[in-house]
């Protein structure tokens, strides 16, 4: 790989990222490659859900893009949306990431396991929103990228907006990356 001309973000310990490559989307990690979302594609996926919600006549939405580490790489929330969009939207990449499935199973999760829930809200300060429309967003081969996280609507709608978000980029849903040779959690 050609040398970054910027120095390079250095990790605290080894079992973190010990070196982010500024130049394109790819971390080094103990000497393996592990791709993420760039910006173009996360602003790809949040422009078409907005372009499906308005044609579709849906509210004002909102709509987070993260890496696998739960941090923003885009966030936009559309005109007239209620406050608190971006941590709820957050909050749905957080639990999606956090417990590696959809927020509607952690949605799941937390009815049928109320203590357990408690203690990763308590846990995670917070951060997790188990409610339908944070999905994880894989690449081609099933790799784990990140999440999406879209709320504004019904919990089903916002689950749909973001599965199509995920498409429209390029991008495989968990349900599209059954098969890949990853484990892949459709149920809990």
């Amino acid at each position: 790989m050609p040398e970054c001309p910027l120095r390079p973000i250095v990790a605290l310990d080894a079992h973190s990222l010990t070196r982010i490559n500024c130049r394109d989307t790819l971390f080094q990690q103990k000497g393996s490659l592990m791709a993420t979302i760039s910006l173009a594609k996360a602003e790809q996926m949040i422009d078409a859900i907005f372009a499906k919600a308005n044609s579709d006549g849906n509210k004002p939405m909102a709509v987070a893009v993260t890496d696998i580490g739960g941090s923003v790489i885009a966030f936009k929330k559309q005109d007239d949306s209620s406050m608190l969009r971006f941590e709820m939207a957050h909050g749905k990449c957080y639990a999606s990431l956090a417990l590696g499935r959809s927020s509607s199973l952690v949605r799941y999760r937390a009815e049928q396991r109320p203590l357990f829930m408690d203690y990763l809200f308590r846990t995670s300060e917070g951060k997790i929103f188990a409610e339908d429309g944070g999905m994880l967003v894989r690449d081609t081969n099933g790799d784990l990228l990140g999440a999406i996280g879209v709320t504004g609507e019904r919990p089903e709608r916002d689950e749909e907006l973001a599965a199509h978000g995920i498409h429209e980029a390029g991008y495989l849903t968990d349900e599209d990356a059954v098969g890949t040779g990853h484990k892949i959690r459709m149920e809990n």
